[in-house]
């Protein structure tokens, strides 16, 4: 018992010293007011270190969201999170200075960054493309709202870039289909793909595909089924020189336009 005793003093030390080592390694965290968490935090940021910069940032709203230093420490915690490629968390940041701070002027600036998360995210052209689509919306919506503004054609730059990306997806997956002998599939697929992104550089590509996939169709199908198919092939063809006269798919659509037309004219010497 007098041995427990005496080893009281000891233990009690060693708590208070591990104790005050934890208190001395969260103290470059503390501040006393929101301007001292974000000041912190705009340093954090400077310096590169994101995730110390996004804890002090969000201690600017332990003291609320209606003073001078909320809006600010709001935009500059989303970016400090898009910056450490956490995008999501960016975003939803993003969309809470928007939805919070409506009156600020940096509104739309903050709308256009929400949109560059989502094109931060979009993956390569064989994976999903939900944040594809995300942004497309993104930077639509901007455009619509500001219209004048000088982002506008940056705006405009990325969504092409990104329509192009869904299109290459779209006759990506006609092509595995056509590669399955699928040539049915394969050809709605193309058209879909020009359908849908006719303005982009993969239009020739979708319509050239669409061709050779219902003359291949027409090889495969029953005699009684051949010759709509081959009209339809013949009506692709017909679209890309009208349309595209100067692609360099040109030259292999008249090759396959010959097979088309040859298989055609058998049905004219037995009809």
């Amino acid at each position: 018992m007098r041995a427990l005793n005496a080893f009281k003093p000891l233990l009690l030390t060693l708590v208070l010293a591990i104790f005050l080592t934890a208190c001395s390694g969260s103290g470059r965290l503390r501040y006393d007011t929101p301007e001292e968490a974000y000041q912190k935090g705009l340093a954090e940021y400077e310096d590169g270190d994101y995730e110390n910069a996004t804890e002090y940032l969000q201690g600017v709203f332990d003291f609320g969201r209606t003073h001078q230093w909320a809006a600010d420490a709001q935009l500059l915690l989303a970016r400090a999170y898009r910056d450490n490629e956490e995008f999501l968390l960016a975003a939803n940041e993003f969309t809470r200075f928007t939805q919070i701070y409506r009156s600020d002027e940096r509104v739309p600036q903050a709308e256009y960054e929400l949109a560059m998360t989502y094109y931060d995210r979009s993956p390569n052209y064989r994976l999903d493309q939900t944040d594809t689509e995300r942004a497309i919306v993104q930077f639509q919506l901007f455009i619509e709202r500001y219209s004048s503004n000088p982002l506008i054609e940056d705006a405009q730059a990325r969504i092409t870039e990104l329509r192009g990306k869904l299109a290459r997806k779209q006759i990506h997956t006609a092509q595995l289909y056509e590669r399955r002998e699928y040539f049915n599939a394969a050809a709605v697929s193309y058209e879909a793909a020009f359908d849908r992104f006719y303005d982009t550089e993969y239009a020739d590509d979708a319509l050239l595909g669409a061709m050779n996939a219902y003359y291949e169709y027409a090889r495969l199908s029953i005699r009684a089924r051949q010759q709509e198919r081959l009209q339809k092939a013949e009506e692709n063809y017909d679209r890309l020189i009208q349309i595209f006269p100067d692609s360099p798919l040109v030259k292999e659509a008249e090759a396959i336009y010959t097979e088309v037309q040859s298989m055609l004219d058998s049905f004219d010497t037995t009809s």
